[in-house]
């Protein structure tokens, strides 16, 4: 047991010196910084991201309210967008159940911003710009989801069959490894050779902005029919073998959003997950009239260990989730 601090102090005042960088830049484009609660009354429909519950008693009542610790500020910042706020950005801490490693923490700093009349190429660009001034990078490249399966795993991500993908698996020598019990969703298969075959070979000497999404894994994205194959306006951004980043052009029709959310709640039902009620306030505001605008979260802890050499977050952090525990 230890009570002392994960990361040095020389590197924790490098930490906020980044931490204000960040800020200058925003402040310099006037994006406001807004700050929404921790606690939301319903947490996300996504499969792969679950919420930590969190209890509410009144003082005198009865009754106990069941609450969750954000996974991301997003929800409530569509809230303010959709009531007029203009181009924001926040950050905060977000908790996910689970996420424990060299590269995850249960409750971690995240940058989330979104830019009104901005679609996902643009926003793209503000992203590579804040990278280029934290990690001094050169300008990232971008490719396309498509283009980089092919190149690096030899196979169309849109067009191929789960046999196909699963034949692509074996070909590279690696395994299917979930704690899901079905093989036959093709995104766990998509998944499986992202990050085993193409994530490890981009990304090294420059970010690289990975983009158009199938649509299986639209999430609150966009999608454009009008190409063939149809893409979602999605993009993530990777350096050194990490993941830092992920945006969208963000879905305004809240009919689609829906069916979205029902979507994924009945995935959880096959897959014994557990179940979740969709967050009515978030759809009420797409109703109301969400602005076009493109959005994207940034994990700030990966940012600093980067920028600063740490090799694991452990060392970009005042006190990893093992100084927590008794």
């Amino acid at each position: 047991m230890s009570w002392q601090p994960t990361a040095t102090l020389a590197t924790l005042k490098k930490r906020a010196e980044i931490i204000q960088h960040i800020r200058d830049f925003f402040a310099a484009r006037y994006i406001l910084e807004v700050d929404t609660p921790l606690l939301t009354s319903a947490t996300v429909t996504d499969p792969h991201v679950t919420g930590i519950p969190a209890l509410f008693k009144e003082n005198g009542g009865n009754s106990t309210q069941q609450m969750y610790l954000q996974t991301s500020p997003e929800y409530a910042m569509k809230r303010l967008l959709a009531a007029g706020s203009g181009p924001i950005y926040q950050m905060c801490k977000a908790f996910r159940q689970g996420d424990l490693g060299t590269f995850h923490l249960p409750e971690f700093l995240m940058l989330e911003w979104y830019r009104p009349g901005f679609d996902h190429q643009q926003l793209m660009n503000e992203v590579d710009e804040l990278l280029q001034l934290i990690l001094k990078t050169p300008t990232a490249e971008r490719i396309s989801y498509a283009a980089a399966f092919e190149k690096y795993a030899g196979i169309n991500p849109h067009l191929a069959t789960v046999s196909e993908l699963e034949a692509c698996a074996k070909h590279h020598a690696i395994h299917f490894v979930t704690s899901e019990p079905s093989s036959q969703d093709k995104n766990n298969w998509l998944e499986l050779l992202l990050t085993h075959v193409v994530e490890p070979q981009i990304g090294q000497l420059c970010p690289v902005l990975l983009f158009d999404f199938p649509i299986t894994q639209a999430a609150l994205a966009k999608i454009r029919m009008e190409e063939q194959p149809p893409v979602a306006s999605r993009f993530e951004v990777y350096f050194k073998g990490i993941e830092l980043a992920n945006g969208f052009h963000e879905l305004q029709n809240s009919a689609d959003q829906r069916q979205r959310f029902e979507n994924d709640l009945k995935y959880r039902k096959k897959n014994n997950l557990p179940d979740v009620a969709i967050d009515e306030k978030f759809l009420a505001a797409l109703d109301a009239g969400l602005p076009d605008c493109s959005g994207v979260a940034l994990g700030v802890d990966r940012l600093v260990m980067l920028a600063l050499g740490c090799q694991t977050l452990a060392g970009a952090v005042s006190f990893s989730f093992d100084r927590l525990k008794k």
